[in-house]
């Protein structure tokens, strides 16, 4: 009974731990506001993009290469990169921004691939997986395999929430929106993709 009940407590922590960064502003987040525009389920697409990243990451720190991710070169090579990435979605979604409405369309595809490409140019998303995430499986593996499958599962399903909520809270209420604040809205997220890949850069030369 006891140690049900440790479990449960982990994996509560997990839950608060894992909404405390899945609801930070960030690539994700723009991306996800910008799909949802014309995809009210492009939030959890995004998230399987995400995932599509993420649960290699946690297996590959299971098997124990914490030490690659948590490399300064390898920090430093991923800002760089991921930096490009998000400055490229980012001029992607202003030549958006710029079109009428009408002319405006998105697939599921697209969200997809958005979701894998925002997880992977986010070199923060490696180091909180080669720190705090190692952590957390750490912790995970004391219950056995299961507890850090059940980790995996409890911790993606936090980014299919938070995810699903915003795109569907963006669809549902852009009836609401004129043309002006739709530019404003899409320019917010320019201005986030673009400035994390510029302030990526440039710690990475630092």
């Amino acid at each position: 009974m006891d140690a049900i009940l440790s479990f449960l407590q982990f994996l509560l922590s997990v839950i608060l731990i894992s909404l405390s960064g899945v609801m930070m502003p960030g690539p994700v987040f723009a991306v996800t506001i910008a799909k949802g525009y014309k995809n009210k389920i492009a939030g959890a697409l995004i998230a399987l993009g995400h995932g599509a990243v993420e649960f290699p990451l946690m297996f590959l720190i299971y098997f124990g290469f914490t030490w690659f991710f948590a490399s300064a070169i390898v920090q430093k090579i991923m800002s760089v990169v991921g930096g490009l990435i998000l400055v490229f979605m980012g001029i992607q979604i202003f030549i958006t921004q710029k079109k009428k409405d009408e002319k405006y369309e998105d697939s599921g595809q697209g969200a997809l691939v958005a979701g894998l490409l925002a997880t992977i140019a986010n070199p923060y998303f490696f180091l909180w997986w080669a720190t705090i995430g190692s952590n957390l499986i750490l912790t995970a593996l004391t219950f056995g395999f299961v507890g850090f499958l059940l980790l995996a599962i409890t911790h993606w399903s936090c980014d299919l929430a938070w995810n699903t909520l915003v795109s569907v809270t963006v669809f549902k209420s852009k009836r609401f929106w004129t043309e002006k604040v739709r530019k404003i809205v899409l320019g917010f997220c320019f201005l986030v993709l673009t400035a994390f890949g510029v302030w990526f850069m440039v710690s990475a030369l630092l």
